[in-house]
């Protein structure tokens, strides 16, 4: 019997544009990717790729104006989130799609008690009334590694150290069992002993409740260890999409290429140079007619400025814009 494709969210031709006095800046360019259940999807990219945006266009809370999402759909469960209402998206947000967001200190509210940030989700979607939602936030902390979780949950954001800050956000994501987790950069703000532990946290709990999850990051180590399939992204466009052993081991675009050749490798010679990607990422309000990487790609072409590739299957569940993706090979 084959199985049968559970995907929790799907993406199809997600546009959200920004006007400014710049002009449109098109943040997120015809997006289309999926999400199944249970599995856990990197986002990666450059900063200013559109990463964050696609995230903030799922969950409605993209800030207008001057951000407009224009097209596409955003099916979560069957649902299209883009056509639902106020009301509907405020049930969803929190409740069966949660996101961690990228600056903790700036996320929680900090005049709120973190008992009350958590209780206040817990009463408006389980229902619970306040006693049972009090006893739930101490539990929910302890779950995350929150020492002292029953004496220091009467405190506020500033007593807390960034990466305690995060633990909170991490317990104020799954204190309804979503269905969903969205994390946007989730260890931004933390020293790299307690990213580890926060990105552990994370995937036993994914483990534990079967919540799919979206990594949004730009760190490819962390993509390497805790997603199962990768999106490249590159000024609003999808440019690549693999699993994950299949795109660090025989990565087919250029922009991927160099994003890996980037990574410190200690099994080569310390004296070696890092590799870098040449120029500047562009401009998304001044596109280039073609291929948005083409003034950077080793690999150009005329038919690269004139024409947007799209992507194409290049292997099993493998797919790369690129005019010459075959010709991409990795040095091992």
């Amino acid at each position: 019997m084959a199985t049968v494709d559970k995907r929790v969210l799907e993406v199809k031709d997600l546009r959200t544009y920004f006007y400014t006095e710049e002009g449109e800046v098109r943040a997120v360019d015809g997006l289309s990717y999926h999400i199944k259940r249970g599995e856990s999807v990197g986002l990666v990219g450059e900063s200013a790729c559109g990463k964050s945006v696609s995230a903030l266009s799922v969950m409605r809370l993209i800030p207008y104006p001057p951000g407009v999402i224009v097209g596409g759909e955003v099916i979560f469960q069957g649902q299209d989130l883009l056509q639902a209402s106020e009301a509907e998206m405020r049930h969803i947000r929190g409740n069966r799609i949660a996101m961690i967001f990228q600056e903790p200190m700036t996320s929680l509210n900090p005049v709120l008690t973190i008992s009350r940030q958590i209780t206040e989700s817990l009463e408006l979607h389980r229902g619970m009334d306040k006693k049972e939602a009090a006893a739930e936030a101490v539990n929910l902390l302890k779950l995350v590694g929150l020492p002292d979780a029953e004496k220091r949950v009467g405190d506020y954001p500033h007593h807390f150290s960034g990466g305690m800050q995060q633990r909170i956000m991490i317990a104020m994501a799954l204190s309804c069992n979503p269905e969903l987790l969205i994390a946007d950069e989730p260890t931004t703000s933390v020293d790299v002993t307690v990213q580890a532990q926060l990105l552990e946290l994370i995937d036993n709990l994914r483990a534990q409740f079967g919540t799919s999850v979206l990594i949004i990051t730009h760190n490819l180590g962390v993509i390497a260890r805790y997603a199962d399939r990768v999106n490249v992204m590159y000024a609003g466009r999808l440019v690549e999409i693999a699993s994950t052993d299949v795109l660090y081991g025989e990565p087919k675009h250029p922009y991927t290429l160099g994003l890996l050749a980037s990574v410190p490798r200690l099994d080569l010679a310390r004296k070696r140079k890092l590799s870098v990607i040449d120029g500047l990422p562009p401009n998304l309000a001044r596109l280039p007619k073609g291929c948005a990487f083409c003034p950077r790609c080793y690999l150009a072409i005329d038919r690269c400025r004139e024409e947007k590739p799209e992507l194409e299957e290049v292997g099993e569940n493998h797919y790369s814009a690129c005019f010459r993706s075959r010709e991409v090979q990795r040095d091992k």
